[in-house]
């Protein structure tokens, strides 16, 4: 008596599985889209902006230093002059900003 309900009870089962999952690959696609995927486009995109940096660039480091490049050294490090006679290296991915000539005349 109790064998025969237990078998009739397990049965049923495949589609009680689907419904459990379903809420997880729900959660998983809302991560995906609004986080991950976001998340990637800006670091492709400020991998393109390192990889466009030119010497005469002005830029932003993340370190809040203001200055212009003065020369691409390889493919990590760049020379950056923050005053006259004054030149620091950085590591180029430390570069959040290229300053353009219009942001500043916009600005005054």
């Amino acid at each position: 008596m109790f064998i025969s309900e237990a078998m009739a009870q397990g049965a049923s089962g495949g589609s009680g599985f689907l419904i459990q999952i379903a809420p997880l690959v729900l959660i998983f696609a809302v991560f995906y889209f609004l986080l991950i995927r976001p998340q990637q486009k800006k670091m492709k995109e400020h991998r393109a902006m390192v990889d466009a940096l030119t010497k005469g660039d002005k830029v932003i480091t993340a370190g809040g230093l203001m200055g212009t490049i003065d020369k691409i050294i390889d493919d990590r490090i760049a020379s950056v002059q923050i005053a006259e006679n004054v030149k620091v290296k950085v590591v180029r991915s430390t570069i959040t900003e290229v300053i353009s000539d219009q942001k500043s005349v916009q600005k005054k």
